[in-house]
């Protein structure tokens, strides 16, 4: 290791002014850790640069050889240093590792210089921790990176397997030039069967002129709405047909489609049970009823024109994927109370609530519903029927208020307000106790959840209007 020293430190420091205490001094303030280590290789003394290192347990290593002080790994290091130690200049760094008792072994990068010829060796030590937890930081860093890039090699593999094995034909198109910029080897046999290459080449150039503009259409749409409907498209100079697909996605700043061609298969004669199916759709489409078909957690798979009308929404689109209870009764009750009843009853018949549209209006609705829990996609169907009209009709509607309450104003005068109060009160807790009952078909869970009260409550106030068959349920 050579050394460039002060070229007149005679002149500059002074000629036998630093005694061995300010030499101490010096070597302490020059280092995190300095070490006094006589010819036999045992600490003699020890100085810190820091508070935080005298946690260490460097007072411990007094009195012991310096190559027991540190580890396994460590200890060729120490003798080298040892060695290596003159008089002329201190020895090369060399990275040591100390057992700690408060954690992670402790890091130090030596240099040894020994003080005469038969003196002791003064070694100085750096802290590097900080340089070691940085250094720890950039491999997990690594090993993260390496983990991510194995992880996309390997999805990138799948794709590109199943991209050239998959039997339908399919290309990547820039959405900005419709320039293909890939395409799968059964695309490239199709489009080579209609005189075009598969790659380099604008899509959708290679159908005919009708086929060319639905297509264009097609993806002006995907651009807008981000999805359109298949097309069908004939080859140019051929009399084979495709069905084109394209889905809208984002590479980096680019915009790509995903184009499938898909080339039609004969269709076998349909089954009279495919009629009857086929039929009963058209029917709940153009039925003046609404009809919903739901996830079992209320997501809207399908709803039909009527409803739509109600909900006043534009297409189905609008509604698909959403929750029922965006447009259904009141939020976080009707919708509850229906999947509640569906879960533990499998039906709902005639459940009175509101359809509130999209621009305000709001309509009043009976609902039936039935759960399909085991069909191959496990779903509820709503029937929403319009009764706006003839709630008039409705024997509820009409119906008087009970005679307790048209006695009540002939006592106007002669009993004090605060009791005509308490005593409307009653009645019209009553009548919202009963109307509730009526609504979820004497389900007193559901009850109690669209009145806001607990199951308890609900049979306490059962029990004092003398309400249902309450024989032991308010103990309980």
């Amino acid at each position: 290791m050579r050394v460039v020293n002060f070229e007149s430190p005679r002149a500059l420091l002074g000629d036998g002014d630093v005694d061995a205490v300010q030499a101490g001094r010096l070597i302490a303030s020059a280092s995190d850790v300095a070490l006094v280590v006589n010819g036999g290789g045992v600490i003699r003394d020890v100085a810190l640069g820091s508070d935080d290192l005298s946690r260490q347990g460097f007072d411990r290593w007094l009195g012991k050889p310096w190559a027991e002080t540190v580890t396994v790994e460590s200890r060729p290091k120490i003798e080298a240093l040892l060695r290596d130690a003159t008089p002329e200049g201190p020895t090369r760094w060399r990275h040591v590792n100390h057992p700690s008792a408060n954690g992670p072994d402790l890091p130090l990068l030596y240099s040894a210089i020994r003080v005469s010829g038969s003196g002791p060796v003064v070694a100085f030590g750096r802290d590097m921790r900080v340089q070691a937890a940085l250094q720890q930081r950039l491999v997990d860093a690594q090993q993260s990176m390496e983990g991510d890039y194995r992880r996309l090699r390997n999805a990138e593999a799948r794709y590109r397997l199943l991209f050239r094995t998959t039997a339908e034909a399919v290309l990547i198109v820039d959405a900005s030039t419709q320039k293909v910029t890939e395409a799968n080897p059964a695309a490239t046999r199709l489009l080579a069967d209609a005189g075009r290459r598969g790659a380099s080449r604008v899509f959708p150039d290679g159908l005919d002129a009708a086929g060319m503009q639905a297509v264009q259409d097609m993806l002006a749409r995907v651009r807008a709405a981000g999805r359109a409907d298949e097309v069908r498209a004939r080859l140019a100079g051929s009399a084979r047909d495709v069905v084109v697909s394209a889905t809208l996605f984002r590479e980096d700043t680019a915009t790509m489609f995903i184009v499938r061609l898909a080339t039609p298969t004969a269709n076998p004669p349909p089954s009279p049970g495919a009629d009857v199916a086929s039929a009963v759709m058209e029917a709940i489409e153009r039925g003046p009823d609404g009809f919903v078909v739901t996830s079992p957690e209320g997501r809207i798979h399908y709803a039909n024109a009527a409803f739509l009308d109600l909900a006043q929404l534009a297409t189905a689109a609008q509604a698909n994927g959403q929750s029922l209870e965006r447009w259904l009764g009141r939020p976080g009750v009707d919708m509850s109370v229906l999947l509640a009843n569906l879960r533990q009853h499998g039906v709902v018949r005639l459940f009175a609530t509101t359809v509130h549209g999209e621009y305000g209006t709001d309509a009043d609705v009976e609902v039936s519903a039935a759960a399909v829990p085991d069909g191959a996609l496990p779903c509820a169907g709503f029937a929403v029927r319009n009764v706006g009209r003839r709630l008039a009709a409705d024997p509820r509607a009409g119906r008087e208020l009970p005679r307790s309450v048209a006695q009540m104003t002939e006592l106007v005068g002669r009993v004090p307000l605060k009791d005509l109060v308490r005593e409307s009160t009653d009645v019209i807790e009553r009548l919202c106790i009963e109307a509730a009952l009526e609504l979820t078909g004497d389900n007193r869970a559901s009850a109690a959840e669209m009145l806001g009260l607990s199951r308890q409550s609900l049979y306490v106030k059962m029990h004092r209007y003398g309400l249902g068959d309450l024989a032991g349920e308010v103990e309980s």
